[in-house]
């Protein structure tokens, strides 16, 4: 099975939903600033990786994580992927499409654009860790949500 975590640009929610599924973020607090610097492509994917999977682990169930940033665009590229699995006979039911979009706090997106779009990373960064972290038990629940579902097809 497959599981992707989407949202925007692929750099931020979508690389904190699965670094908190693999539990390179902690699930009982929220982690330090620090902590977000060691995630693996948290605030860097760029926009020619956009619509691209990147690889993020295997969970303990067998699970292949992998973010993906889809702009405005989920709405076409989710039934398109699914399409061209079917097409391929793929069954789509191996592949599970999650929606990382949040209701975070503005500044996370004014730390994003300035990270992604103005490449002011060092102005940026900052700002959406301090955005993430505000909104963290959001995500926290998604993805504990999302592993209890998982758990549960696999019993």
């Amino acid at each position: 099975m497959k599981l992707f975590y989407h949202c925007y640009g692929g750099a931020h929610t979508s690389v904190t939903c699965a670094a908190i599924h693999l539990g390179f973020l902690p699930l009982n607090r929220i982690p330090t600033p620090y902590e977000f610097l060691s995630i693996p492509h948290y605030d860097r994917m760029e926009n020619e990786d956009l619509g691209t999977p990147q690889y993020f682990g295997r969970d303990e169930l067998g699970i292949d994580i992998y973010v993906i940033g889809f702009k405005n665009a989920c709405d076409i590229m989710i039934p398109t992927i699914k399409s061209y699995l079917n097409a391929n006979n793929i069954p789509s039911k191996d592949v599970l499409f999650v929606e990382a979009l949040v209701k975070l706090h503005p500044i996370t997106a004014i730390g994003g654009f300035s990270s992604r779009k103005l490449h002011l990373i060092r102005l940026g960064h900052p700002l959406t860790v301090w955005g993430i972290r505000k909104s963290y038990p959001i995500f926290v629940e998604l993805v504990s949500g999302v592993k209890e579902k998982l758990l549960q097809g696999f019993q």
